[in-house]
Formats: C-alpha cells, structure tokens, sequence
C-alpha cells in the first residue's frame, strides 16, 4: 500500500517542482509552505513519508523533525538541502531521517528515498499493530494469571511458581491453561515473547 507524502518546504516553485515530479510517478505529494501549519495538522494526517527543507525562516527542518520526533511522531523523513554541511547531516540521520538530498534534487534519488521511507513505515506500522495485537490478548488475562504468567516467562517450574503464589501445582496448572487459551499458544517460549513484547 503507498501511504502519503508530505512535502514541507516555504519555496513555492520548490514545492511545485517536486509535486509534479513526482506526479509523474504516481506519488501525491501534499505540500505545506508552512512548518507550524504542517506540525498543527499532523494529528489529523494519515502516516506517510515526510520531505522536508533544511532551510525555513521560522523552523529549519532539523527543529521540525525535532519536535515530531517529540511528539511520538516517528513517520519516514527525507531531508532536503541546498546548503547542505556534514553536521546538518548528522544531526538528520541521529534525529531518524532516512536520507539527506542535496538541491537541484536528483530525480531517482528522491524516488528510492522515498521507496526507502515507505517500507520503514510499513514495518513500523506492522510492528505497532502486532503489538497492540499483543496489548489486548494481555489485557484479557486476570491479575492471578498475569502473575502466573510473569513467572512462566522467568523460567520458573510449576511447582516452584505454585510455592511462589502459595497455590496448589494443580491451580497453577489451571491458570497455565487458561492463559493458553487467552493468548492462543500453550508454548512457553511464545508466552515468553509475548510476555516481553507487551513490556
């Protein structure tokens, strides 16, 4: 699935030229001349890659990606330059950019910087829902089987669970089962994973 572009650069032709570029690959890229007026509009915004000017009057593109990045915000970002320097770079790739272009933009650059930001987001989208997925089966379980289950995931035996909680082996046992059953495995190295991803 091709998720959104959002281009953020206060030069109009900037905007223009890169839109209809990519354009002419299918990519719709939504502009915004204005980084503040991006950053109000982002909690409405679908996920998607994100170009971004280095150079912007009021916030440069290095404070944008800061304060997304503040704000949870961790969507693919390419960061485009026409004064590049290595520590405007650095300072992009240490804040999670998945590259740096430098202007006049190279066309199959952008193109695969893009291709690039769109599969990190697919897989950190998938990653998020496979743990929300991970979230709810956990949340299903009760205080006594969450106990129960922390000590699973510590490599603890039945008996010595059963001695920790003060209960028979056979309860412990029953609530094994019934944790089973709630997160759809009875294998202790998937209770495990599961037990350490919802963490």
């Amino acid at each position: 699935m091709s998720r959104p572009v959002y281009l953020v650069d206060d030069d109009e032709a900037v905007r223009h030229a890169l839109g209809l570029l990519l354009s002419t690959v299918g990519i719709v890229a939504t502009g915004f001349a204005d980084p503040q007026v991006f950053l109000a509009q982002v909690p409405k915004l679908e996920p998607g890659c994100l170009i971004l000017d280095i150079r912007m009057p009021a916030v440069s593109g290095l404070k944008l990606q800061e304060k997304l990045n503040a704000h949870g915000v961790d969507w693919p970002t390419i960061v485009i330059s026409g004064h590049g320097d290595i520590e405007a770079c650095r300072r992009a790739f240490r804040n999670g950019a998945v590259d740096f272009l430098s202007k006049p933009i190279d066309e199959q650059d952008l193109i695969d910087a893009i291709q690039k930001g769109q599969e990190a987001l697919e897989h950190t989208l998938a990653r998020r829902a496979e743990k929300a997925e991970t979230l709810a089966l956990l949340a299903a379980l009760t205080a006594r089987e969450r106990d129960v289950l922390d000590r699973i995931a510590e490599g603890f035996t039945t008996r010595q669970i059963a001695e920790g909680l003060g209960l028979s082996p056979r309860t412990v046992e029953s609530h094994r089962a019934a944790i089973g059953a709630k997160l759809g495995t009875i294998s202790q190295a998937e209770m495990t994973r599961l037990w350490l991803e919802g963490r």
